[in-house]
């Protein structure tokens, strides 16, 4: 049995590297630590990036910065519900 890496970051590589086009921006996307957010390149776009979670695509964002922006405000925003969430039960 396989051991599944702890950083999704580092398990998922870009096997065609040198057929994408440098000045694309950053080619490879961005993958969240533990896999459940990720900004993907989109085919015929050189700068555009089409955000997933948990497997469903959410929005398409128009360059990298904004892309990772996004994940990490909705990242903020599922803490801060689930903290919510958490002190309801006591009260």
């Amino acid at each position: 049995m396989s051991k599944i890496p702890s950083d999704y970051r580092k398990f998922y590589t870009c096997p065609n590297r040198y057929i994408l086009d440098p000045d694309g921006g950053q080619p490879e996307g961005y993958v969240t630590k533990d896999g459940s957010w990720a900004a993907v390149p989109i085919i015929g776009s050189k700068k555009k990036l089409a955000i997933v979670h948990n497997g469903g695509w959410t929005k398409i964002c128009r360059n990298y910065k904004e892309a990772v922006s996004y994940i990490k405000k909705q990242i903020a925003l599922e803490k801060k519900l689930k903290k919510k969430e958490s002190l309801e039960k006591f009260l």
